[in-house]
């Protein structure tokens, strides 16, 4: 089952394209004067106050989102809250920062969904006047936010399934799966899973569901084996433990996918101790660090996306809301805006558009 999505060429952002992309954006733009330093004036009845609630603060990813939205934040005058989940998951802390930005009388709310549980809380906040805004994890509830600005997951695991396909070149593909949750139905969890299912050229029945395939066939260039799948959490201990969970039942896996770099890092680590080192992992995010891991062979390619400019983007857009009464729309085709994936490998494979790591280095996380 196929989904069809946009060019690699329409997807991708370069970093030095952020103002252009504001400007598409049909955002009002900031500028030195006027209702920026109005809105910085912490007394003023002008005031921008804005709460940016991230999953956790144990991944480096949403650690680079809080740094962007406090540099939009100030150069913007607006007063930012920063809140984080205490782990991947941790809906009730999401909770409670929800309703501290509501009595706080914040415009509005920038967040990385962490489960379905806080979207009760978000349509509050919407009902309470606050601009809501996803990054990265669109809600399982769309009326849970005003609008989402993320990655297209599914595109981003077609990417490294594509990749991974052409890296095998026929041979027969074992694969281990390292996902999100098994607890939980997380759209950026399905999405990548899927998205990497579909580029292998894997049959995904339902494109929300994981775990439905068939475990045996055939992919694009040969047959496949599904071993199983194991939740990480996306943590680097759930990836090592996930994948000797893997590799105890299977020890010929030659193919793992896994949710985002520190879980395949994690995973890196646990095929090396047991002195398999020639594995094909494939991953997500495109971090400073994962790139690193890319180019020193640990992860053979990753699907880079680009936190800083959600939450740039984020704060512009609710700074420009109360400025001038713009809103942000999405992008065409999509129920939310795209903020781009490039995939990133040194070992390009006929037909799958890469850069290297030399230039995702220079656009690490926008």
């Amino acid at each position: 089952m196929n989904r069809t999505t946009h060019s690699m060429g329409s997807r991708r952002f370069i970093a030095a394209a952020s103002v252009a992309t504001l400007a598409t954006l049909g955002f009002a733009g900031c500028s030195s004067g006027g209702a920026s330093d109005g809105a910085s004036d912490g007394g003023s009845s002008n005031e921008i106050g804005v709460s940016l609630i991230v999953k956790t603060t144990s991944n480096p990813f949403f650690i680079a989102m809080q740094e962007g939205a406090q540099t939009a934040a100030d150069d913007l005058g607006i007063t930012l809250t920063l809140a984080a989940g205490k782990e991947d998951g941790d809906e009730d802390t999401q909770i409670q920062a929800i309703e501290n930005s509501i009595s706080k009388g914040d415009k509005g709310i920038l967040i990385t969904v962490n489960g379905p549980g806080v979207e009760d809380a978000l349509v509050k906040a919407r009902d309470a006047g606050l601009f809501v805004i996803a990054l990265d994890t669109p809600p399982t509830n769309p009326d849970a936010v005003d609008i989402t600005f993320a990655t297209d997951n599914f595109a981003a695991g077609q990417e490294i399934g594509k990749w991974a396909a052409a890296k095998l070149d026929g041979d027969k593909a074992t694969i281990a799966l390292l996902d999100l949750f098994d607890d939980k139905i997380v759209s950026v969890d399905y999405n990548r899973d899927q998205g990497f299912l579909d580029g292998m050229g894997i049959d995904t029945v339902d494109v929300e569901k994981n775990g439905d395939e068939e475990k045996t066939g055939s992919y694009s260039g040969g047959d496949y084996e599904i071993v199983g799948s194991e939740a990480t959490t996306g943590a680097e201990d759930g990836g090592r433990t996930g994948a000797e969970n893997l590799l105890s039942q299977n020890p010929d896996i030659n193919v793992v996918y896994t949710i985002n770099e520190p879980a395949a890092y994690g995973a890196y680590q646990a095929f090396k101790a047991a002195g398999k080192t020639d594995m094909i992992i494939v991953s997500v995010d495109g971090g400073c660090e994962g790139v690193s891991q890319v180019k020193d062979g640990f992860i053979g390619a990753t699907a880079q996306q680009y936190p800083v400019k959600m939450a740039e983007l984020g704060v512009q857009a609710i700074f420009d809301l109360v400025d001038s009464g713009t809103t942000p729309e999405v992008t065409a085709g999509l129920d939310f805006f795209d903020t781009g994936v490039a995939l990133v490998t040194d070992d390009s494979q006929p037909g799958v558009e890469s850069i290297d790591t030399t230039a995702a280095a220079e656009i690490c996380w926008g």
